[in-house]
């Protein structure tokens, strides 16, 4: 059959579909279209790819109001396509997951009756919906990844941070109140930020509030605000709350508010409404809490210092960031990356006799204190290489006084040991009893590390400090007591 008519012209298919008829007559989609692929390549779009969507169809047919969102399935809503009133009209929008069930949803004037064609357009807006969502979720993951790659406040490469960031990253797809502890320094504040990145608030506003840091008769005014004229000379203003309305409420060291206190925030997170200092109302707020604690709320909420209805409300979701001694093996990244913020004032390096004698050290500050020790460095080592000599005394105390004289001298593994046996029978009073229980080896093979020492060590090495501390206090079973003369390395 011939594709061409008797005018030889070619023959034109059959339009069907209610894209076609949509885009044949009357307004079409294509400013829609038009203004989410700009919404999708710009860096800073105006609202999310929904919001945009609402916006354009909203314009495109001069209605009231137009809304696209998924109903959750706890809801079991059953909802019967198209759905119509005089006012309003509500259109099936699919979706990959056919536990979700999405709605866009249109409300005009009684004024304003929907024709047909209007009825094909939002038909057709509606398939367009669904894969307004799943670009917007596709969008969400890829804003996650970029968000992790650029900020990256979470080194490190351990087990322990690595479950620390899968557990961010899922807790962050929620809206829950969650619960930070850990040690002074750890890096709270770090992981509340990332919390608050990697979710939906994440262009909100992040508001953080020392409350240890706040006077206890201005507290209530600082979170919940204050109203105009409620004392003399007192100017309204919004308080912490309301301030971060649509993003995240950062509350560190919230184990040191006041009982009175808690109890008025125990109120402002149940019914996430404030009531500002001297108002007869309350303010509704959509704001996410993260709160932080150096200290276990459940001790406290044994030794009456906290109250069991609060801890109650803000545990369940909670995050805990292990101290840095406890994941010594971070330490080497965790200089790098602190030397290289400062490299553009000092390009410096390490030797490896300063990583052991960071790795030996307890850290009772934590990253916090690793980054200023970085710090000091960056502003008075003289060369461009940090030596041993450039740490504080007590950070490289044990490292500079036992393990970096053997390893300078090359001693072997069975010279170390007998140095460390004779160290630990000094400690024990010089009683060799005593001294293998500690070191867990039997009396004989202790006997075979001292008399190695002793052949072997020409000069005689002076002891560390902490060798002449208290000795341990041991007694010997009858018949059991050790001789005390002891020939010691001349």
């Amino acid at each position: 059959m011939s594709m061409f008519d008797d005018g030889n012209r070619p023959a034109q298919p059959e339009r069907r579909g209610p894209v076609l008829i949509g885009l044949a007559r009357g307004p079409d989609l294509r400013p829609v279209v038009a203004a989410l692929s700009a919404g999708l390549t710009n860096p800073v779009p105006e609202g999310s790819l929904s919001e945009i969507f609402e916006r354009q169809v909203q314009q495109l047919l001069s209605i009231r109001g137009v809304r696209l969102r998924e109903i959750p399935s706890r809801y079991q809503a059953r909802l019967v396509t198209p759905t119509r009133t005089s006012e309003s009209i509500v259109l099936g929008v699919p979706t990959a997951d056919p536990q979700i069930q999405a709605v866009l949803e249109a409300s005009f004037d009684r004024n304003r009756r929907l024709d047909e064609h209007d009825v094909e357009l939002l038909t057709v807006a509606a398939q367009l919906g669904g894969l307004v969502l799943e670009a917007s979720r596709g969008r969400t993951v890829f804003r996650t990844h970029r968000v992790s790659a650029v900020s990256s406040p979470l080194i490190g490469s351990t087990a322990a941070m690595q479950l620390l960031r899968e557990r961010v990253e899922r807790i962050a797809q929620t809206d829950f109140t969650v619960l930070i502890e850990g040690e002074s320094g750890t890096g709270k504040e770090l992981v509340a930020r990332q919390l608050h990145e990697l979710s939906r608030r994440g262009a909100g506003p992040f508001v953080a509030v020392n409350c240890a840091a706040v006077v206890e008769t201005l507290l209530e005014a600082e979170l919940f605000g204050i109203e105009e004229r409620t004392a003399t000379g007192v100017r309204g203003r919004r308080g912490k709350f309301e301030h971060a309305d649509g993003g995240t409420l950062f509350l560190d060291e919230v184990s040191d508010l006041a009982l009175s206190a808690q109890a008025k925030l125990l109120r402002a997170i149940q019914d996430l409404a404030v009531e500002r200092v001297g108002s007869t109302g309350t303010r509704r707020v959509d704001t996410r809490i993260v709160v932080a604690t150096n200290r276990p709320l459940s001790d406290l909420v044994e030794q009456g210092l906290f109250r069991a209805d609060l801890y109650y409300r803000l545990s369940g979701v909670d995050l805990h960031v292990p101290p840095l001694r406890l994941r010594r093996e971070d330490i080497p990244e965790l200089t790098s990356h602190f030397l290289a913020r400062h490299r553009a004032a000092r390009d410096l390096s390490m030797s490896d006799a300063v990583m052991d004698a960071l790795r030996l050290y307890e850290w009772p500050g934590n990253v916090r204190e690793l980054e200023r020790l970085v710090e000091r460095a960056v502003a008075l080592v003289v060369s461009n290489r940090i030596e041993l000599e450039d740490l504080p005394p007590q950070v490289c105390g044990r490292y500079g006084e036992i393990l970096g004289p053997s390893v300078t001298a090359g001693e072997s593994m069975r010279a170390w040991g007998s140095r460390y046996a004779r160290l630990v029978f000094e400690r024990c009073g010089r009683n060799k009893r005593a001294a293998s229980r500690l070191l867990d080896i039997s009396y004989h093979t202790l006997e075979a590390y001292l008399r190695y020492g002793s052949v072997s060590h020409r000069t005689k090495r002076r002891l560390p400090e902490w060798t002449h501390g208290a000795s341990v206090a041991t007694t010997d079973e009858p018949g059991q007591q050790e001789s005390r003369h002891i020939t010691e390395s001349s």
